[in-house]
């Protein structure tokens, strides 16, 4: 795949900048620097009370969007920016298939996986049925659904390569999974006791409803080790499970634009998903040294917080004010539905 000007939103195809590979890199180095300086600064925020429970990728679409709303992203920081939310973002996402292995489906049992399937499946409907209802456009609902049934702000960034929404729809959709996780993550530790859950079932329920991985380790672990672990296994299991739904989704994009459609039109194949799960299986077959994993983690979680920095850059306010209230009711829809739901399948299999 070449990498021009054009695909980058710069000069058109024929200028000759695609014939300059050092001239174009340094067209990109300033959005790649600042994209990464806010990755940066969200790692180092997270040492500070209470922001240590949120994702550096949350806090780097916080940070990225404030930047961009009260400073402004300079004009030669684009071409970087829109590279690290398209090239950076899909490499990142074949790298999280490195944390995932075949054998933690295994752990988590039949029942267990049925749950986590069952429950990502009704509410990737519910939320973009009811979006309809409700007027919420289309891509953003599926942003929203996305979010809420996978894995958070991975999944909602990964989702949109092919749904192609805006910016700012992406935006709107990190902010409701970021919001109802956490409320998630502070509301679940309370409720074992009076919901009869012992530890493996409290941890299923929360690896298969919480919407962040850094979410679910929270909450599971506050009731002890036993939950904690099943409980981040379980939310692992169902991260696999983004590879299905971003192919499917892009599948049924592409038969939506019809053969006839003009290549510009089309939305793209996710073949980093096939990369995503290569990884998988390469992670699998092969053992990680702990430290080499460790390194690989960090990289993956930094790269996907320049993705998500390099999205606030280009997120205006005024854009998310006009998107209304009715997406975030649905983000509050999906985050009940999922909860309830879950919850009903882990006590029917416990």
């Amino acid at each position: 795949m070449s990498l021009t000007w054009q695909s980058l939103g710069g000069r058109p195809r024929g200028a000759g900048t695609d014939k300059n590979v050092p001239g174009l890199l340094r067209g990109l180095l300033p959005g790649l620097l600042l994209a990464g300086a806010i990755a940066g600064a969200a790692f180092g925020l997270r040492q500070l009370p209470v922001l240590g429970l949120l994702s550096p990728m949350i806090l780097a679409i916080v940070i990225g969007m404030g930047f961009h709303n009260l400073v402004g992203t300079p004009a030669r920081a684009k071409p970087g920016v829109a590279f690290a939310m398209r090239r950076i973002l899909r490499f990142a996402i074949i790298l999280l298939g490195l944390q995932l292995t075949a054998a933690q489906i295994v752990e988590v049992g039949a029942s267990g996986f049925a749950v986590i399937a069952l429950t990502l499946v009704a509410t990737f409907l519910f939320t973009t049925i009811l979006g309809r209802l409700m007027g919420v456009e289309k891509g953003l609902a599926q942003l929203i659904a996305a979010g809420t049934s996978i894995c958070g702000a991975s999944a909602v960034i990964a989702t949109n390569t092919v749904t192609r929404a805006p910016d700012e729809d992406v935006a709107y959709a990190v902010a409701c999974v970021t919001i109802f996780g956490s409320v998630a993550m502070f509301l679940y530790p309370a409720l074992p006791g009076l919901l009869g859950l012992d530890a493996h079932a409290y941890g299923l329920w929360t690896g298969a409803s919480i919407h962040e991985i850094a979410q679910v380790v929270a909450a599971a672990y506050q009731e002890g080790q036993a939950a904690g672990e099943f409980g981040t296994i379980a939310k692992l299991s169902r991260v696999m499970l983004l590879a299905p739904v971003v192919l499917t989704l892009g599948f049924l994009a592409t038969r939506r634009a019809g053969p006839d459609a003009s290549g510009a039109a089309r939305p793209p194949v996710p073949w980093f998903v096939l990369g995503f799960i290569a990884m998988i299986g390469v992670n699998s077959v092969i053992s990680i040294p702990a430290e080499a994993k460790a390194a690989l983690v960090w990289l993956t979680t930094f790269l996907l917080s320049m993705a998500l920095a390099a999205m606030g850059l280009e997120t205006d306010f005024a854009k998310l004010r006009a998107k209304g209230l009715r997406p975030f009711l649905l983000g509050l829809a999906a985050f009940a539905f999922i909860a309830v739901f879950s919850l009903v399948l882990v006590k029917l299999t416990s």
